[in-house]
């Protein structure tokens, strides 16, 4: 009797992409571990909801793929929540990540001061985020501490703000790619639909001495004291090197698969590709969860809320609206309320 074939499966990577997914994989030649995301309707709906202006959109769109390639390494039942507040045209940037795979995002910004940056060509993403902080915040649910990361934003883009975050507090020598873009659909009618894609490669080698990357510089060094320098492991040189080759239509473009564009970066090493994840447009909130923060407030501030002889909560993620009387709020009777009464869809 033959000896059973234990070895991994091997196939012709798959030429149909599939949107709104993640794709883990791993160069084992090269000691990295990665991750592709690819995002159509998840991404167009967040961002056609609000009819953003296109400079924010695409800052918004950025921040919903860096969070979904951090946020899907968590191994529990939790939330990923990444945001920025800042003093530039966008002055903050929400995205909320729940497992498996639920995503919300929203962005607040000055229109006019938005309008000012377009009409002078300075609305690229650093621009439009100006200087500020990036928060990222890991949520295990209400009976654990909160792990909160900070990053400086200092007039750069989203992918820099990831790289300082991984050189400064993960310690993982990180290479990050992401793109946001339009793509016109022919049909009855010619539509515009938001793209977004993003990889992730990270260097996880066996020996970890092999990923140690040099001091950060401290700032207060005396002058002539050279900067502390690590040679770079030749593994991880062609692992970001091979990243660094990749097209921001190569991320988007629907007719490049995941498998297919791994392909083409790590064919001659061999790449492991495992199973995708789904990912979903959804919003948590819901009626009893807003009656609930409205119980909150003093009678005083709720009746501040009042207008027209209701309390109305729009939300700011998926533009749900909830409308309350005030005696219901005040009695705490709405909570167990049929989450549909009252609510209006955008």
């Amino acid at each position: 009797m033959s000896e059973p074939d234990t070895g991994i499966p091997v196939r012709e990577p798959a030429e149909t992409s599939v949107d709104d997914t993640i794709l883990p994989f791993a160069v084992e030649a090269l000691e990295v571990r990665g991750r592709v995301v690819r995002l159509g309707p998840l991404v167009d709906t967040i961002l056609r909801r609000h009819a953003y202006p296109t400079p924010v959109a695409r800052l918004l769109g950025e921040a919903i793929v860096l969070t979904v390639m951090l946020g899907s390494v968590l191994k529990f039942e939790g939330r990923f929540i990444l945001q920025t507040q800042t003093d530039g045209p966008v002055r903050m940037l929400v995205v909320d990540f729940r497992t498996p795979g639920n995503v919300r995002g929203c962005a607040r910004f000055d229109k006019q001061r938005v309008a000012d940056a377009m009409a002078a060509g300075q609305d690229r993403p650093g621009e439009l985020l100006g200087h500020g902080h990036l928060a990222m915040t890991i949520d295990q649910g209400p009976d654990t501490s909160r792990y909160q990361g900070l990053v400086a934003l200092e007039g750069k883009d989203l992918e820099h703000a990831a790289h300082e975050y991984f050189l400064r507090s993960e310690q993982i020598p990180t290479k990050v790619r992401i793109a946001v873009g339009e793509e016109l659909v022919r049909g009855a009618t010619v539509r515009q639909h938001w793209r977004a894609g993003g990889l992730v490669l990270q260097f996880l080698p066996r020996d970890p001495k092999r990923a140690e990357q040099a001091d950060l510089d401290p700032g207060d060094a005396p002058e002539g004291v050279e900067p502390h320098s690590l040679p770079e492991d030749d593994a991880w040189r062609e692992g970001r090197s091979l990243v660094a080759t990749v097209q921001d239509d190569e991320l988007i473009d629907p007719t490049v698969s995941s498998e297919r564009l791994l392909y083409q970066l790590f064919h001659q090493r061999g790449v492991r590709v495992f199973r995708s994840r789904k990912l979903i447009e959804q919003c948590s909130c819901s009626r009893a969860g807003v009656a609930a923060m409205l119980g909150n407030f003093s009678q005083d501030d709720r009746d501040h809320m009042v207008e027209n002889g209701v309390i109305t909560v729009t939300c700011e993620f998926c533009s749900a609206t909830y409308v309350f009387q005030p005696a219901d709020v005040a009695s705490g009777d709405v909570a167990s309320e049929e989450a549909s009464a009252g609510r209006a869809e955008p």
